[in-house]
């Protein structure tokens, strides 16, 4: 049996404090990313479907009283667990916040396209809300602070500050792959494979 107080050691190139693993449905379908201690609940639980890559993690239990071994789990990369998601999650709407928003573009203003820190960065309306515009995805983009300032209550073309790309949703894989800043190569792979072909190059 795993002991509570669990510890791990690395196996190639994970590391606990910063691997997460990709949970799947039974049917291949991409959930989220999940905690190392959410993927040994799945393995102990034989909830474990099927698995890609090659484990990155090694989980080290408590000792067997009899013959003393030591238990150990290998975690995969990418774990399918057993039974499907709710139809809901096909494919959800990623909250649109700060940060998710800043990560879509890349940390550059979409005005004067200079790069900045968070610190730095705002959201723009696109079409102002004071002209009726709304706050979803398709109508912000980060923008410098004297961008946005300097843009003021106006559309883009008011303003005289057109646009250095279109504003859009992004899929829920993409919102996963720009999430996560340690995303193991096998991951990766398998979530490109899955980003829809008229998005922009995820660099």
């Amino acid at each position: 049996m795993l002991s509570e107080a669990l510890t791990s050691s690395d196996h190639g190139p994970g590391h606990i404090g910063t691997t997460r693993l990709l949970s799947l449905d039974s049917s291949g379908r991409i959930l989220d990313w999940m905690s190392w201690q959410e993927a040994v609940c799945l393995y102990v639980r034989g909830a474990v479907a099927w698995t890609l890559g090659d484990p990155c993690l090694t989980i080290h239990g408590g000792t067997n009283r009899l013959s003393g071994d030591q238990s150990l789990i290998d975690l995969h990369p990418i774990v399918a667990s057993r039974g499907h998601a709710r139809q809901v999650v096909i494919d959800p709407s990623p909250a649109l916040t700060n940060a998710a928003l800043f990560s879509r573009d890349r940390m550059l203003c979409m005005y004067c396209g200079d790069h900045f820190s968070r610190g730095e960065l705002t959201r723009d309306h696109v079409i102002p809300l004071s002209k009726g515009g709304r706050d979803t995805w398709e109508n912000v983009v980060t923008a410098c602070l004297s961008c946005n300032v300097g843009k003021g209550c106006h559309t883009p073309q008011q303003a005289g500050m057109p646009l250095l790309a279109v504003p859009y949703r992004p899929s829920w894989v993409e919102h996963l792959i720009l999430s996560n800043r340690n995303i193991l190569a096998d991951q990766m792979e398998f979530l490109v494979n899955h980003l829809p072909r008229h998005r922009r190059r995820l660099a």
